[in-house]
């Protein structure tokens, strides 16, 4: 190495007619550390530069894409605010007020609700100000309809349920929209659908709709179409019943945008969405004995991507994924998952808080998400021996088991959902507490859906739950949970930080801080 400049790097110990200058072994290695402390600074700079532009070659960051990508927890990247809530604040809640679905379409235009009352409630994002152009649309009403009523089973003697089990959107062909709907036996394919014209100056019946004497017609008239208030209209289009013997817990549209699958306990059926007189049942799982049944259906989902790949979930917390190529039976899965249980840990409770309430697949297709009673997990689909990450939503309940079971909160389902990117799910917990978790920083956050922070965005505060010793100022004591106020159902907007939280009786709509 050489050096224009004179008395540089190795090239100052070799001045010209000077001899070699012999220094200590120890300045010699402090020299070096000096000369290469530049260089590591700049590589740690650049290594940093990198991370924080997403440039990491780790799996989470390369999952990590547009659209609702961040930090969840409300750390560096963004924070979660108050944007609104739907509901009334009444004490007492009527059960047919209380909501029991939540889903947001394709877009994200549209959230639609369920409710024990048989009501389908569907709000529309309104298109942002361009003279405020920081402030996000808000979600107002746009349709709302009777989707099913109370019904009796003569042969059975039992009382059928108006309540909303699920809603699932179709992808949007025109200009009308079209949904799915359920309660415990029937399915409704709704249609929804805007008119702002009306028909005049008909032939053969008067404007107020009363036929005419058609011998008093002396000339023909061409009907004119005139402007008219903007009115949506809800009209069911199929109807598919009489397919199941027991309560119908999962619907999902298949990604060839033609055929759905319904489960219920036992079986699972297979629709195609023109044709309501029959069904194809590709799993039934109903024993001739059924006092040998151990086990039933909870939850079932088609792949977003693959058209004959679903999963089923289980009572004993295993999953099933399905073919539909190998057999029109699918009697055989294709792929098992189930995590070995610890002997040691196990206890009276422990198939029940097994109990799968939930599964999804992720918007990739390459992972799913189950949710039990204590946990959500995430599974690859190549690997079937145990999840590849396992979150905790409310670990402090393990000591309270006991009395849960005791008043039946131990069998509630919760749901669970991805955000746009898959690099964050979101789940429901007691005390109108739900959880979010980063799958990228591995941090997780409670957040509360409360009035009292239901100012215009006001930021959310992160609540911690105290379970034994000394409380701080901040935190909640795990006695002081109150099991009445429970978040079952949430949802994701497909494409942005919108967050819609279902909590009894009202809807409450959250999104990301932005300055």
């Amino acid at each position: 190495m050489t050096s224009s400049g004179g008395a540089t790097g190795i090239g100052r110990h070799f001045e010209k007619g000077k001899k070699k200058k012999k220094i200590p072994p120890r300045r010699r290695r402090r020299r070096r550390q000096r000369r290469l402390r530049p260089e590591l600074s700049a590589r740690r700079g650049a290594s940093g530069r990198a991370r924080s532009a997403g440039q990491a070659p780790s799996r989470a960051t390369a999952m990590a894409g547009a659209g609702g990508g961040g930090c969840p927890a409300g750390g560096n990247d963004f924070q979660w605010c108050f944007s609104q809530v739907k509901g009334a604040v009444d004490e007492d809640v009527a059960e047919a007020d209380i909501i029991s679905t939540v889903e947001f379409n394709y877009s994200g235009d549209l959230l639609a609700t369920g409710d024990k009352g048989g009501r389908v409630v569907i709000f529309q994002r309104e298109q942002e100000n361009k003279s405020r152009p920081h402030s996000r649309g808000e979600y107002n009403v746009y349709s709302t309809f009777q989707s099913h009523e109370p019904e009796f089973d003569y042969l059975k003697s039992l009382e059928i349920e108006e309540k909303i089990n699920k809603i699932r959107w179709l992808p949007q062909q025109n200009a009308a929209h079209f949904l799915l709907s359920t309660n415990d036996k029937t399915i409704k394919l709704w249609k929804i659908s805007e008119r702002d014209k009306r028909a005049e100056g008909y032939n053969l019946k008067d404007e107020d709709g009363r036929l005419r004497d058609p011998f008093r017609i002396t000339a023909l008239r061409v009907p004119i179409l005139k402007p008219m208030d903007l009115m949506v209209e809800a009209s069911p289009r199929r109807i598919f019943a009489n397919a199941h013997m027991y309560h119908i817990s999962s619907i999902s549209v298949n990604s060839d945008h033609e055929t759905y699958l319904s489960a219920d306990d036992l079986r699972i059926n297979l629709w195609h969405l023109e044709i309501t007189d029959r069904s194809f049942n590709i799993v039934d799982i109903k024993p001739a004995n059924m006092e040998e049944l151990t086990e039933v259906i909870t939850a079932a989902a088609f792949h977003p991507h693959q058209c004959n790949v679903f999963v089923y979930s289980s009572s004993k917390g295993t999953i099933w994924l399905c073919d539909m190529r190998s057999s029109a039976l699918c009697d055989r899965h294709s792929k098992f998952f189930e995590e070995p249980e610890d002997p040691s840990s196990r206890s009276f409770f422990s198939e029940i808080i097994s109990f799968i309430s939930d599964v999804k697949f992720s918007h990739s297709g390459r992972y799913m998400m189950t949710r039990d009673y204590l946990s959500v997990k995430v599974w690859d689909l190549n690997m079937e021996n145990r999840p590849v990450e396992t979150h905790q939503v409310h670990e402090y309940l393990r000591s309270k088991l006991c009395s849960l079971y005791e008043n039946d909160c131990i069998f509630d389902k919760f749901e669970c959902c991805w955000n746009g990117s898959d690099s964050a799910i979101m789940t429901g917990s007691y005390n109108n507490f739900f959880r979010m978790f980063d799958r990228n920083t591995r941090r997780d956050v409670t957040l509360e859906a409360s009035r009292e922070n239901s100012k215009p965005r006001a930021s959310l505060k992160p609540r911690k739950v105290c379970t034994g010793g000394k409380r701080k100022k901040d935190e909640i004591s795990v006695d002081s949970l109150d099991f009445n106020k429970k978040i079952l159902h949430t949802a994701w907007h497909p494409v942005e930080n919108i967050i819609a939280v279902a909590a009894t009786n009202n809807l409450y709509i959250f999104q990301d801080k932005i300055n």
